[in-house]
């Protein structure tokens, strides 16, 4: 294993970039120091919002406003909004003049490109004999991409500025017309580049074949970043966010009381996946795990501090709970068939139905005769579930509910009385618990309570498990 790393920059950071450059990319390094270190940027935050559609609200962006068809009118004032807000970002960030205007001369470069893609695009489609169904997934793809060739252009550009030899990496496949698969991608760009004078800014995003968003969604810029570091062997990966991995939402148990977790594993990370929180993205954590590199998640606002540490190996001294956190709204959906007993295809059944829906399946549990998915998705998904499953399976009873899922997350929680007391915390606080799962691997418990009860049963369990827990230890430790 070589001695450089591998880091990857979110959006947040991104758009800090005062703070960016004082804290990650310079951080008052100079000459040899500077070096040995490869940069995965994201998008400057909210871009990738205005060219696909909004993350949270949905607001469509420009590939939601082409897709809908709803005129050229459109799409095209979308994208003017997205040449905008570059520029924007261009005159806020550059001093020289003359790096401004390259910059802005590469913007306008790319928005042209693709603003005639698209208009090609639309003009055979208003023929009314053409589906642009299959062409739809590359205009996603490609008006991607352009955040983070916007992003990686930029902060080369600056670091040049600041005496850095930086090298800008594009793996967006601007104008390659055959698609590589993404290590073929990833090997070739950088094979020219020399990481002890060099330092490269790759795009988070790489054209590549089967198509980067349609694989991983939102989270491309993960797999490109964690591809890199294994195929290049890296010392470590690290990821810069705006926010330290801590024991609970700050927010929610308050800031005094919120502990920033040092060290964790990969069965943490993956349970904090699986709740959709931005650790790291499943199947890039999985490419670490198995190549046995270690990732740090820093916070970009906090210099000194030297982040989180996950492994394959950690496994916490003494059993404790790390983290308590988990999902404001999952829908329970339950399936219930007296004839299930004894019988197989059951579960294959809903999961096909799920799989056919594209909805995320947080959890599950099963008895003798019903069957419960919770899931991340929205009332009106499931409800086209429930149709399909109560049309294939006339017999079964088939509803959903809106819940809330509470899960507390540890790299050995097999702490003894550990359930009795988060049972007696949820009490104490006046709050029901619908249901409970607990896995034999010790990793995590996950209670089910009412969607109202969420914040109050993350401060019960936090004060419980965590806060009471410490301020035992340290009881011992003094006596």
């Amino acid at each position: 294993m070589s001695g450089h790393s591998v880091e990857k920059i979110g959006g947040t950071s991104m758009a800090a970039t005062a703070t960016l450059f004082d804290n990650v990319l310079i951080a008052g390094r100079s000459g040899a120091a500077l070096y040995n270190r490869i940069f995965v940027v994201s998008a400057y935050a909210g871009m990738t919002d205005l060219l696909l559609e909004h993350k949270k609200s949905g607001e469509p962006g420009v590939y939601a406003c082409f897709a809908l068809n709803d005129g050229a009118a459109c799409w095209r004032d979308a994208l003017e909004k997205v040449r905008a807000a570059m520029l924007a970002r261009n005159a806020a960030m550059f001093v020289r003049a003359r790096s401004r205007a390259e910059c802005d001369a590469f913007v306008e470069q790319r928005i042209e490109g693709l603003r005639e893609c698209l208009a090609d695009l639309d003009r055979l489609r208003a023929h009314g004999r053409f589906c642009l169904k299959n062409q739809l997934t590359t205009v996603r793809e490609m008006l991607a991409g352009l955040g983070e060739a916007h992003s990686a252009h930029s902060t080369a550009l600056l670091l040049r500025d600041r005496g850095v030899n930086a090298v800008f990496v594009d793996l967006t496949v601007w104008t390659q017309d055959g698609l590589d698969p993404l290590d073929t991608r990833i090997r070739d760009a950088l094979a020219p580049i020399d990481l002890a004078t060099q330092m490269p800014i790759v795009t988070g995003y790489a054209g590549c074949e089967g198509g980067m968003v349609r694989r991983y969604a939102r989270g491309y810029s993960e797999m490109t970043f964690s591809r890199i570091a294994v195929l290049t062997r890296a010392r470590e990966a690290i990821i810069h966010k705006e926010f330290h991995l801590s024991s609970a939402d700050p927010r929610l148990v308050g800031e005094d009381r919120a502990r920033k977790i040092g060290r964790t594993n990969y069965d943490v990370a993956d349970q904090l996946a699986n709740l959709g929180m931005e650790a790291i993205h499943p199947r890039a954590g999985r490419g670490l795990r198995q190549a046995k590199i270690p990732l740090r998640v820093r916070n970009t606002f906090d210099r000194l501090d030297a982040g989180t540490l996950i492994s394959g190996d950690y496994v916490s001294h003494k059993p404790r709970v790390e983290i308590v956190t988990g999902l404001r709204t999952v829908q329970a959906l339950q399936f219930f068939e007296q004839d299930m007993v004894g019988e197989k295809g059951f579960d294959a059944a809903i999961l096909d139905a799920l799989t056919r829906h594209g909805i995320w399946i947080v959890s599950k549990s099963s008895n003798a005769n019903t069957i419960t998915h919770y899931l991340s998705s929205d009332a009106a998904a499931v409800a086209r579930v429930i149709a399909d499953l109560e049309r294939d399976h006339p017999g079964a009873a088939v509803s959903s509910r809106p819940v809330a899922m509470v899960s507390v997350i540890g790299s050995d929680i097999s702490e003894p009385g550990l359930v009795p007391r988060a049972l007696l915390a949820l009490d104490k606080a006046g709050i029901t618990m619908i249901a409970m799962q607990h896995q034999i691997r010790n990793v995590d418990v996950q209670f089910i309570v009412e969607c109202d009860a969420f914040e109050p049963a993350v401060c019960a369990l936090h004060s419980a498990l965590i806060d009471d827990a410490g301020a035992t230890r340290s009881k011992r430790v003094a006596a």
